[in-house]
């Protein structure tokens, strides 16, 4: 079982009181963009064996939205943050690369 924190409320629970909103930090493009760009957007994802960012609803609470850190292996969530953050911020990903040497945050373009 997943135990998240909701950055907004501060209330910490169970997953059954979140809802899962799959891959964070995804390029979105809009009118104008080629075919094949928006083909990726609906269908291409990560499906990383390790360290993965989602998006979490606190639907049993104030309802907004948020990113979580976790690893897809271990079930271990390393933080949460902000939804409306472009990247996980820095002392988050210190503490991953601490726990998991070897690890980078790979910019999406």
């Amino acid at each position: 079982m997943l135990i998240l924190e909701c950055p907004y409320c501060g209330v910490t629970g169970e997953e059954t009181e979140f809802h899962g909103g799959g891959e964070a930090h995804i390029k979105r493009f809009g009118p104008g963009s080629s075919d094949d760009d928006f083909h990726d957007y609906l269908f291409t994802r990560e499906n990383p064996f390790g360290v993965h960012f989602e998006r979490w609803r606190h639907v049993s609470g104030c309802g907004k939205w948020f990113h979580a850190a976790r690893c897809t292996k271990t079930l271990e969530v390393f933080g949460t943050y902000s939804a409306q953050t472009t990247e996980p911020p820095s002392d988050l990903r210190a503490a991953i690369s601490d726990k998991r040497p070897g690890w980078t945050w790979r910019e999406f373009s």
